[in-house]
Parts: C-alpha cells; structure tokens; sequence
C-alpha cells in the first residue's frame, strides 16, 4: 500500500478519500442480449463468463496479431448485460472494433451518454448507485457512472494534477500516453490484471500466450522514473554511460510526495535503479520497477 503522503487532494487521494475534479474521463459501452456473453468471452482476454452481476474486471480488447486495440474494464450488469468503459476519446474505437467480429452474433453494441464521478482513496464512504471498483498497484476507489452519477457525501476535491501524480505512481497506463495500437501487452505491465489462461480462445490470444511461455520477454517495459525536473512527454531518454538512447518518457507530473516523477518506455537491458539523462539534459532519471509508491523521492 502506498506510504502517508502530503495533504492536500493528493493527500486524500492516497490515504483518505477524495472526488477528482478532472484529468479522469471515461467512455461507456453496453454489450447486451442472449449472446453476449459468448460473444465476450471471446474477444476479451479477461474470464467474463466467471463475473458475477455487479462484477468487473480489467482486459483487453486485442487485435488479431495481438498487440493492443482498447485497454478496458467490463462490469457485468446482469445475466446478458455487461459494460465495458475506457479512457474517453476510445468508446468509438471499441464500437467499431466490438462490431467488426459481430457476425451472427444476438447482442447489440452501442455507446452510452453516460457521465462518471470519480472517487479515489482508502476512506472513501460506500457508494450510491453503480458504481465500478477502481484498484491498480495500491491506488484504490471507484467510478460512480451512468446518465446522472450522485455522490453519496461531500467529499475532499482533488486536481487533475494530484490525480495524475497518483496515477504515475500506481503505473496505471492510459491511452494517448503510454498505450496505443503498437502495444504489447506485456510491455505495459498489462498482463497480470488483465489476462485469464485458463479461459477459451479469444482474439489475439496467440501473440500473448507465446510472450508468458517465453518468460515475458519484450523489447521494452513501462518503467517509473524519478526525474531531477520537468520534461515533456515524448522526450527521449539516453543511457548515462554511452549516451544510446534506450527510451521514450511518456508522462510526467510534480507529486507532492516524490517530486517530479514519470513513466516511460525502456529497453529491456535497462535495469532499474539505472540512472538516464532526459532529452539534451534537462533533467536526469532514475529508473524504478512499478508503483512508485515504494520509491524514495
């Protein structure tokens, strides 16, 4: 779990409880009618079928080659109903790409208009309405989602800032930043949450099953950066040795606990607490396995 932190939304975020103003936005989409869960079973890599109602679970919606389409978490609403959000901006990529492999399918596929409140934190009071569990590396709370969420109390308000300082810490990936359609799974730190190998076939479960029989070896991994200052994202990142460059860093913020921390991708031959220079030295780094949370600023 992550250690006391500073006060303040980030505070609240990390050890009590807050409501994130912003910087956390999700797309909806339903899945529903007597086949839908067959239908989901196989094109998720997660086990739906072992969801009870009211159930979620992280997974992956995977293209055929096996590299990523749409990072999601599928709530099951009833015997042939299940909901699947993702960051906002993806819901119409889901759509099409749920449709493509719709054929003779009995389950229908539509986005909802539908809005979230998102409460994070250890201490955050039971919820009202539907709400989706929300719990990655220590980084705790749910979404309160549908046409009109309600809180179920006033509660501390957290910046989009604090919540992208927590989000970095956990190793939570998002789209836009650290994943896209040229990701691998595993070299996202995905695989764990999000992947069931005791299930049936499913779309791209080829390329993801071969990686976990080789040990889970790929070019590159996520990794957790401590920074000496501020970069942008998409800066690359050298070795500190030769100068080759090994990496990209993909999101940074200022956490009131650790400083400037990021995330970014690594070649596998970079171990961490190896030390790299950003850009043309702007700021050093060091590199750290995921969370932050346990991390010395």
């Amino acid at each position: 779990m992550p250690e006391p932190a500073a006060g303040g939304g980030y505070g609240a975020i990390i050890a009590g409880a807050a409501l994130v103003s912003a910087g956390w936005a999700r797309d909806f989409v339903r899945v529903a009618g007597p086949d839908a869960e067959r239908y989901l079973q196989g094109q998720l890599s997660q086990d739906v079928a072992q969801l009870a109602p009211g159930g979620t679970a992280w997974s992956l919606v995977l293209q055929p080659q096996g590299k990523l389409d749409v990072f999601v978490r599928c709530t099951r609403l009833g015997d042939n109903e299940f909901v699947l959000d993702s960051d906002r901006g993806m819901g119409a990529t889901l759509v099409h790409r749920l449709l493509r492999f719709r054929l003779r399918t009995k389950a229908d596929v539509d986005q909802l208009d539908w809005q979230v409140l998102a409460v994070r934190g250890p201490l955050a009071p039971a919820p009202a309405g539907l709400a989706i569990p929300f719990r990655w590396s220590g980084l705790v709370g749910y979404d309160l989602a549908g046409e009109a969420p309600q809180l179920p109390e006033p509660l501390a308000t957290a910046t989009a800032e604090d919540h992208e300082a927590a989000r970095i810490e956990a190793g939570f990936p998002r789209h836009g930043a650290e994943l896209d359609e040229r990701t691998i799974p595993a070299e996202a730190g995905l695989v764990e949450a999000t992947v069931s190998f005791t299930k049936g076939c499913y779309t791209g479960q080829e390329l993801v099953a071969r990686i976990d029989s080789r040990g889970s070896n790929v070019p590159r991994r996520l990794r957790g950066l401590l920074l000496s200052g501020p970069a942008a994202p998409g800066t690359p990142l050298f070795n500190g040795d030769d100068g080759k460059e090994v990496g990209r860093l993909t999101s940074m913020a200022r956490s009131p606990a650790r400083g400037w921390v990021g995330l970014g991708y690594a070649s596998r031959a970079v171990e961490p607490g190896a030390g790299l220079v950003v850009g043309d030295g702007l700021a050093s780094a060091v590199v750290h396995r995921l969370p932050l949370f346990a991390a010395a600023s």
